[in-house]
């Protein structure tokens, strides 16, 4: 995974936990630790900017409060602003760009099936096995990891297999009490989006070029059970037809 799809952030030279895996380096080809001012502002092309109220945000930083430095995992881009903002909070932030890494994967495996396949390796390119291949590869963290977790509106992107194996796999790097912000659309998005914080209940939506096509909206079943294992749901319902949902493990 290239530097710019994972980025860990460190603050004030504060040690990491035991448990969790080094979060003061990303992965830059070997050359020393990544620091802050490294990181940069991310810019995608041809961004389109818009704001909305955030109460998901609002909850999710309530429960985080008193937490003291803790430890977040932001499955988007490394925006300055969100880095910046959780940073200026006391938080060691790791940013792991999945949908990016998930779109290189895909395209790493097209490029490989068009030299050919034998009938065996043609069977095993099943979801269940592609989906545990992608995450052998990626999300390499160790359990307990983090305490907290954006994922934003990843799932709605990912194939449902690899969405519930991701789920689990996430599900195991949080701690127990660790929260997480996920976004769910009501119906297929139009556009793509990422997203960046501006403060405790604004969101900033940035439209911008596809990187992987959406699948079929989840359910308000389909997503209690994907977060079985979670001991809170809560759910804010916009008027963008956008689900901000928060769960605590």
């Amino acid at each position: 995974m290239g530097f710019l799809n994972k980025l860990g952030i460190g603050v004030g030279g504060q040690a990491p936990r035991a448990s969790a895996r080094p979060l003061a380096h990303g992965r830059n080809g070997g050359h020393g630790p990544v620091g802050a001012v490294a990181a940069g502002v991310h810019r995608e092309p041809e961004l389109q900017e818009t704001t909305r109220v955030s109460n998901g945000l609002k909850e999710f930083l309530w429960n985080l409060e008193g937490l003291g430095r803790g430890t977040l995992l932001d499955l988007g881009p490394a925006w300055q602003t969100t880095l910046s903002f959780f940073i200026e909070r006391g938080f060691r932030v790791t940013s792991d760009d999945v949908l990016r890494s998930w779109a290189a994967f895909l395209a790493k495996e097209a490029a490989v099936s068009k030299e050919g396949w034998s009938a065996e390796q043609y069977a095993e390119r099943t979801p269940e096995v592609q989906a545990r291949k992608f995450l052998t590869e990626n999300l390499e963290y160790a359990p307990s990891s983090f305490d907290a977790l954006l994922l934003w509106d990843v799932l709605d992107y990912l194939e449902p297999t690899l969405a519930r194996q991701m789920v689990a796999h996430l599900t195991e790097m949080l701690r127990p009490g660790g929260v997480v912000l996920a976004l769910f659309h009501s119906k297929k998005p139009e556009g793509f989006q990422r997203y960046r914080v501006m403060d405790t209940n604004r969101l900033q939506v940035l439209g911008t070029k596809s990187i992987v096509p959406a699948q079929k909206p989840f359910q308000n079943r389909e997503i209690q059970q994907l977060f079985g294992r979670f001991r809170t749901m809560k759910s804010f319902v916009g008027r963008d037809q956008l689900r901000e949902t928060l769960f605590i493990k």
